[in-house]
């Protein structure tokens, strides 16, 4: 094969995987659906649920300490945290359905949901249990 062929053949190839690329990119930004509400989930048990159409600002606690949680312009956030690390602090703030933000130390957990999506099954993982 020429080196002209191959590189005609490489450029093909290059410009195939980036329509794919962005076909998939189209895919999900189309397919994502705004939140309804803010779950707060401690060591994986839903212990609130407030609207994120309603500004509040609360304090959730747990066995392992406290964070301040902002729901603000339809978006939730964690303003405050008395963990060592504060990560879920520099998390931006959250609307879509499925995005969530997670204190690791503290075992919270904060997702969004869309309306009716109670009990449906998303991309997470449930890690425990007794069995």
């Amino acid at each position: 094969m020429t080196r002209k062929k191959r590189l005609r053949n490489d450029l093909i190839l290059i410009a195939a995987l980036l329509l794919i690329a962005l076909a998939g990119l189209l895919a999900f930004r189309l397919s994502r659906r705004p939140g309804e509400w803010a779950v707060v989930l401690i060591d994986g048990v839903e212990t609130a649920r407030y609207p994120l159409s309603e500004d509040l600002e609360t304090v959730v606690s747990g066995a392992e300490g406290s964070n301040t949680l902002v729901i603000r312009d339809g978006a939730a956030s964690i303003a405050e945290a008395d963990c060592p690390d504060g990560i879920c602090v520099a998390h931006r703030p959250i609307a879509e359905a499925g995005e969530t933000i997670v204190c690791l130390p503290h075992k919270l957990v904060v997702k969004i949901q869309a309306s009716g999506s109670a009990g449906a099954v998303d991309g997470g993982t449930q890690v425990g249990g007794n069995g």
